[in-house]
């Protein structure tokens, strides 16, 4: 069996690392996975130059090693986020560590502050609501037969409004950010 020079090795793999990084990409759909699937490639070709026969393709064996690889790879993946538990009655499964997630406090809160927007007085309320339901500044100038200024200086003043209670309420933004993601 003829082994292909390994100078001839690597400029036929040069030649075709364009299409090798490609196909590395339309894998990974992700840059630096794509770089190391091309890595890992070039690698194991290179370690097994002898195995290769001059009478096959080149193209068609290297892009066999990336599949294998993206393959391999993806099944340690899948592997690696399953939980195995060999224990009587499945007691790890069952012994309900993990937390669920539920967005009670985020309900509240938002419940608390469409509260506070109903409290507003309606000559700032109205223009704030008709603002955040996504009526430009015009729009609403327009409609409620005000002038522009006057509309932006009534939604300044209800987002002042509701910053202020929020703060009585709940402290800073940085307390109400850090409720929001607890």
């Amino acid at each position: 069996m003829e082994i292909l020079s390994k100078v001839d090795f690597n400029r036929k793999f040069q030649e075709l690392s364009g299409s090798l990084r490609a196909f590395a990409y339309n894998l990974t759909k992700d840059d630096e996975e794509a770089k190391d699937l091309y890595q890992e490639t070039a690698f194991r070709a290179i370690s097994n130059r002898d195995k290769f026969r001059l009478d096959t393709n080149l193209k068609a064996w290297l892009f066999t090693i990336m599949k294998n690889i993206f393959i391999n790879n993806y099944r340690k993946k899948s592997k690696a986020n399953t939980v195995f538990d060999k224990t009587d009655n499945l007691y790890y499964l069952n012994s309900g560590t993990v937390a669920i997630d539920n967005a009670a406090g985020t309900n509240i809160l938002m419940k608390e502050l469409k509260d506070m927007i109903k409290d507003l007085e309606d000559s700032i309320r109205v223009p704030f609501e008709m603002h955040f339901i996504g009526y430009k500044y015009q729009e609403i100038a327009d409609h409620l037969d005000l002038p522009l200024g006057t509309i932006k200086s009534r939604i300044f003043f209800a987002r002042k409004a509701l910053r202020n209670k929020i703060e009585r309420l709940y402290g800073n933004q940085t307390t109400i950010r850090s409720k929001l993601s607890a």
